[in-house]
């Protein structure tokens, strides 16, 4: 199947729903080389790895972040794949910066639920922003990323802690709580889709997602690629953020570009 970029009926999603999912964005030789770099990062996890499941839980859920600088196969694929120039045409603007990777692994019979949340308030930017979620094994639709269309309208949501729902971000009351989606998903406009490995959903850094455990004898390995917009400016928070970057506000001024070597320039090529 020849590879699909951003489309106009992605972008017109994008726009409307804070959310597209876009097909084989990665070839079958890109999908192996995450395969790959997923395996380093697990075998040499980083300061920032966490295992976000509880210790009764018959799987894992492991998480890490900003591994590129070690490991080349996923600077490559940030770089250099498809996936900036779609991160482009679905934002609309004239530059992209890559901004992180977070490698996401569930491993077979997880049964932590990653809870609904948005990005954005997590992060050290202000602007647009995306992800792109990328498939590395298959993933069934009752076990894949859910989104919330419209959701990144906004407003900004209250981060908490995944497994003890602390606020360590913003200050209690400061922010609006997220509504209990799981109470009534009827009311939501709620998208998931079954992804092939290379399929990706992109999101906007706004739009509430969650996502199911995977009670299933597979994997679920996914690497995701975020992305910033020409707009995106550095604003420094009085907490750690999450990924953190220790020290960025003394070599980058609040409301500055984002012009530093760990943001690379990736769009236009």
């Amino acid at each position: 199947m020849e590879p699909v970029l951003a489309d106009d009926e992605a972008v017109a999603a994008f726009a409307r729903d804070g959310v597209a999912c876009v097909r084989q964005v990665l070839s079958a030789q890109e999908v192996a080389a995450a395969a790959a770099a997923i395996d380093v990062a697990l075998a040499r996890r980083s300061p920032l790895a966490q295992v976000a499941s509880g210790t009764d839980d018959p799987g894992a859920f492991v998480e890490d972040f900003c591994r590129w600088r070690e490991i080349p196969l996923i600077e490559q694929l940030a770089r250099y794949s498809r996936v900036p120039a779609v991160a482009a045409a679905l934002m609309a603007t004239s530059q992209v910066r890559f901004y992180h990777d977070h490698v996401l692994v569930k491993e077979p019979g997880t049964a932590q639920r990653t809870p609904w949340h948005q990005d954005q308030p997590y992060y050290n930017v202000d602007g647009h922003g995306v992800s792109a979620w990328i498939a590395v094994d298959p993933v069934p639709e009752d076990g894949s990323l859910e989104m919330v269309a419209g959701s990144h309208r906004g407003p900004w949501l209250m981060p908490r802690t995944f497994l003890t729902r602390q606020a360590h971000w913003f200050p209690e009351g400061s922010l609006a709580e997220l509504p209990d989606i799981d109470a009534d998903p009827a009311a939501f406009d709620i998208r998931r889709h079954a992804l092939r490995p290379g399929d990706a959903i992109f999101f906007d850094f706004l739009t509430v997602h969650g996502a199911p455990g995977f009670p299933y004898q597979s994997r679920r390995r996914v690497l995701s690629l975020r992305y910033l917009a020409a707009d995106a400016r550095h604003a420094p928070r009085p907490w750690r953020t999450s990924p953190p970057f220790d020290g960025l506000q003394d070599e980058l001024p609040a409301g500055a570009v984002m012009d530093h070597p760990l943001f690379p320039v990736v769009w236009p090529p």
